[in-house]
C-alpha cells in the first residue's frame, strides 16, 4: 500500500509497533484487502549503481560487472481501517507536528477552521499496520575485496548525488564496530 512515504507515523505502545496514516476515503485502496491476509509496507532508503569501472581489480582480471548498492526495511503486519473522526484528527496532529518540528513558524492543524478540517476529515479514513516483524537489508558491496570497496566509495563520491553519498558512507562504515 503506498500510503507511508516517510516513518514520522511510527507509534509503540506496550511493545507493539504500529504504523498509522491514512488515505482518501475515494480511493479504493483501503477497501481492497482481506483482514486475514498480511501486509508489507517496504521502506526504501538510498541506493546506488555501482559501476565496474570503479572496481581496482577491473584491470587485474576484467572479472566485473556493475551491480547496485541499497538499503531497505520491510515491515509486515496486519492492516485495519479506522473511520473513526477523533482518531483521524489525532493522528493528523501527531503527523503534522512531528513534520512542522523543524520549522521555526510551525503550522498546526488548528491553525485552520475548525469546519474546514472536520469537513477534510470526512474525506479521509484511517490506516493501522500492527508490525509483526521488521526485516531490513543493506547490499553495500560487502563481498568486494578492500581495495575494491574503497574504489567504490570514490566513484559513488565523485558521482556527486545524495544517494550515491550515503550508499559510500554505508560502504565505508560497513564491519566498523558502531
Amino acid at each position: 500500500m503506498p500510503i507511508i512515504s516517510r516513518c514520522t507515523c511510527l507509534w509503540i505502545q506496550h511493545h507493539l509497533a504500529f504504523l498509522r496514516g491514512h488515505v482518501a476515503r475515494a480511493n479504493p485502496i483501503w477497501q481492497d484487502f482481506a483482514e486475514d491476509v498480511g501486509v508489507l509496507v517496504i521502506f526504501s532508503g538510498p541506493n546506488a549503481y555501482i559501476s565496474p569501472s570503479w572496481y581496482a581489480t577491473k584491470t587485474e582480471t576484467g572479472k566485473v560487472v556493475p551491480t547496485w548498492n541499497y538499503k531497505v526495511v520491510h515491515a509486515y503486519g496486519s492492516l485495519k481501517v479506522i473511520d473513526d473522526a477523533a482518531w483521524l484528527r489525532s493522528n493528523l496532529e501527531a503527523l503534522t507536528s512531528q513534520s512542522e518540528a523543524s520549522f521555526t513558524e510551525q503550522w498546526q492543524v488548528s491553525d485552520a477552521p475548525h469546519a474546514f478540517t472536520e469537513k477534510l476529515i470526512e474525506s479521509i479514513v484511517g490506516i493501522e499496520i500492527v508490525i509483526t516483524k521488521l526485516v531490513g537489508k543493506a547490499k553495500v558491496s560487502q563481498n568486494q575485496s578492500p581495495k575494491n570497496r574503497a574504489s567504490v566509495i570514490q566513484g559513488l563520491t565523485d558521482t556527486g548525488h545524495s544517494d550515491g553519498l550515503l550508499i559510500a558512507a554505508a560502504v565505508e562504515s560497513y564491519g566498523k564496530p558502531s
